[in-house]
C-alpha cells in the first residue's frame, strides 16, 4: 500500500466518522428543537391544568430564561474540562428528568421549577459545536468542517421546531385531550436521545491538569443574574417599578466589572477575557448579542402585530392558526439560510457571506417601515430577514470555536448562547416597555401603537447592519482551517473585507 493511498484511507475514514457524529447530533438538535416547539401551543390547556392565569405563563419563560443564562457557561466550561461527552450526556438526562417531572406536575410552583429545570438543553448546541471541531482540527479542517456542520445542526433544531409544533395539537385531540399523556411525548424524545449520546457520541480530549474558577462563576451567575432577572421583571405583569428594574441592571452590570477585574488575576479563568477581546472574538460575540435582538426578542411583537384587528389601521387582523402559519414561514426561512451558508461557505468566502447575511437581517426588518399592512409583505419581509438570521445562528458558534485556543472551544461557543439570550432579553423588555406606552398612547389615536411597533423595526434593523459593520474587522483566521499556532500568532491583527 502506497504512502498516499494510506493517507487517503484514514481522511476518508476521519470523514465517515464525523459525518456519523454529524448524524447523530442532528437527531439531538430535532429533539431539542421538539422541546421548544412542542409546548407553545399547548399552554392554553397547561394554563385550565393548573389552574391560573395566563398572565402567569410569562413565569414559566422568565424562570427558564434565567436558569439557562446561568448553566449554560459553568457546564461549557465543564465540557472543555473534563470531556464534551459526559457534560452533554448530563445536561440530557437532567433535561429528560425535568421533562418527565412537567408531566406529573400539578401546581404552578412544581410546573415552574421543573420548565426551568428543563433548559439544560441550551448547552447542547455549543458542546456539539466543540466535539465536532475538536474532532475536526485533528485533520487540519476544523474550522470548514465545523461551519457546515453547524448549518446542518441548525436545520434540525428548526425542524424539530416545525415538527413540535405542528404536532402538539394533533397529538392532544388524538389522545381525547388527555394533556398528561400528550407532555409525554417531549419526555420520551429526550429519554431516547440520552441514549443515542451515550452509545453514538465519542468523547473529545480534554486538556488534564484544569480547574474550575468557581469565584469567576459566582461573581459571573451573579451578574447575568442581575441582568437577566431584572430585565424579565419589565415583562412579568404586576412586577417591581421601573427604578427597580434600573438598579438591577445597574448593579449587574458593576458585578460584570468585578468579573472582569477578577478574571484577569486568575491563571485558569472561568472565561478568559483575553481571548475575549481578541478581534476575532468580540465582533463574533458582539453580533450574536445583535442577532438575539430580532430572533428572540422581535418574536412576541410580531405574533401581536399578526393578531391586531386590521380596522384599527395596522396589523393584520389573522386568528391564531394563520399567526402559527408566519411563524412557520420564519422558521422555513432560518433553515433555508443555514442550508445556504453550509453549502455557500465551501466555494465563497465565509465572512462575505456572513456580512451579507446580517445585512440581509437589517434589510429584512427595514422593509417593515414602507411595507406591513398587507400578509404578502410581512411574509417577504420575514423571509428575508429569516434567511439572514438563519445563516449567522448557524455560523457564529464555529466562529466563536475557530477563534478560541484549544481547550476554550466549548465555553466560546456558548458565549455565542449567551450573549445572544441577552440581546433577546433585553429587547424583548425593551419592546415590550415600547408597545405598552404605545398602547396607552392609543386611547386616541390610532397612530401610536403603530409608532410602537415601527421602533421595535428599526431596532432590529439597525442591530442588522451594526452587526454586519462588526463583521467586517473579523480577522480571515476566524474562518480558516488553521493550526492553533497560526490562529494565536494571528491573534493581534484585525483584516477589514
Amino acid at each position: 500500500m502506497t504512502r498516499a493511498s494510506a493517507a487517503s484511507r484514514v481522511r476518508g475514514s476521519a470523514l465517515g466518522v464525523t459525518a456519523g457524529l454529524i448524524g447523530w447530533f442532528i437527531v439531538v438538535e430535532l429533539v431539542s428543537g421538539i422541546l421548544q416547539g412542542y409546548y407553545v401551543p399547548l399552554f392554553s390547556d397547561i394554563v385550565v391544568h393548573l389552574g391560573i392565569r395566563d398572565a402567569d405563563v410569562n413565569w414559566f419563560e422568565a424562570g427558564q430564561l434565567l436558569l439557562s443564562a446561568l448553566v449554560l457557561p459553568i457546564l461549557a466550561k465543564l465540557g472543555d474540562m473534563f470531556g464534551h461527552k459526559r457534560i452533554l450526556l448530563i445536561s440530557a438526562v437532567l433535561t429528560a428528568g425535568a421533562s418527565w417531572w412537567l408531566v406529573f406536575a400539578d401546581s404552578f410552583w412544581s410546573f415552574l421549577l421543573a420548565w426551568s429545570l428543563q433548559g439544560f438543553y441550551v448547552v447542547w448546541l455549543p458542546l456539539e459545536i466543540a466535539l465536532i471541531f475538536e474532532r475536526g482540527r485533528r485533520q487540519a479542517r476544523g474550522v470548514s468542517q465545523t461551519r457546515r456542520a453547524a448549518g446542518l445542526l441548525v436545520v434540525g433544531l428548526e425542524a424539530g421546531a416545525i415538527l413540535g409544533a405542528l404536532a402538539a395539537g394533533r397529538l392532544f385531540a388524538a389522545s381525547g385531550e388527555n394533556l398528561q399523556l400528550t407532555l409525554m411525548i417531549p419526555a420520551i424524545a429526550v429519554s431516547l436521545v440520552s441514549l443515542v449520546i451515550w452509545l453514538g457520541v465519542p468523547e473529545s480530549q480534554p486538556i488534564p491538569g484544569r480547574r474550575l474558577d468557581v469565584g469567576g462563576f459566582v461573581i459571573l451567575a451573579f451578574a447575568l443574574l442581575l441582568i437577566t432577572g431584572g430585565l424579565s421583571f419589565l415583562r412579568v405583569p404586576a412586577g417591581p417599578g421601573p427604578g427597580v428594574v434600573l438598579a438591577l441592571v445597574a448593579a449587574g452590570l458593576i458585578a460584570f466589572a468585578v468579573f472582569v477585574w477578577y478574571e484577569l488575576r486568575q491563571p485558569d479563568p472561568a472565561i478568559d477575557i483575553r481571548v475575549l477581546i481578541r478581534p476575532q472574538m468580540w465582533p463574533v460575540q458582539a453580533t450574536a448579542f445583535l442577532v438575539g435582538i430580532s430572533l428572540l426578542g422581535a418574536q412576541g411583537p410580531l405574533a401581536t402585530y399578526a393578531g391586531t384587528d386590521s380596522s384599527l389601521g395596522y396589523g393584520l387582523g389573522l386568528d391564531a392558526t394563520d399567526r402559527s402559519n408566519v411563524i412557520g414561514v420564519y422558521l422555513v426561512s432560518l433553515i433555508v439560510g443555514a442550508v445556504a451558508f453550509a453549502v455557500t461557505s465551501r466555494r465563497a468566502n465565509p465572512r462575505v457571506i456572513l456580512i451579507g447575511a446580517a445585512v440581509l437581517v437589517g434589510v429584512g426588518y427595514a422593509l417593515f417601515v414602507p411595507f406591513h399592512r398587507e400578509l404578502w409583505q410581512v411574509l417577504l419581509n420575514l423571509s428575508i430577514a429569516g434567511i439572514g438570521s438563519g445563516a449567522l445562528v448557524g455560523a457564529m458558534p464555529a466562529a466563536a470555536a475557530a477563534a478560541a485556543p484549544r481547550g476554550q472551544t466549548g465555553i466560546a461557543s456558548a458565549l455565542t448562547n449567551t450573549t445572544k439570550t441577552i440581546g433577546g432579553t433585553f429587547a424583548s423588555a425593551v419592546f415590550g416597555v415600547v408597545l405598552a406606552g404605545a398602547a396607552g398612547a392609543a386611547v386616541a389615536s390610532t397612530a401610536a401603537p403603530l409608532v410602537g411597533y415601527l421602533t421595535v423595526w428599526i431596532v432590529c434593523a439597525a442591530g442588522g447592519f451594526l452587526a454586519a459593520v462588526l463583521l467586517l474587522f473579523v480577522p480571515k483566521v476566524a474562518f480558516a482551517d488553521s493550526l492553533p499556532e497560526e490562529a494565536d500568532a494571528a491573534a493581534g491583527s484585525a483584516q477589514v473585507v
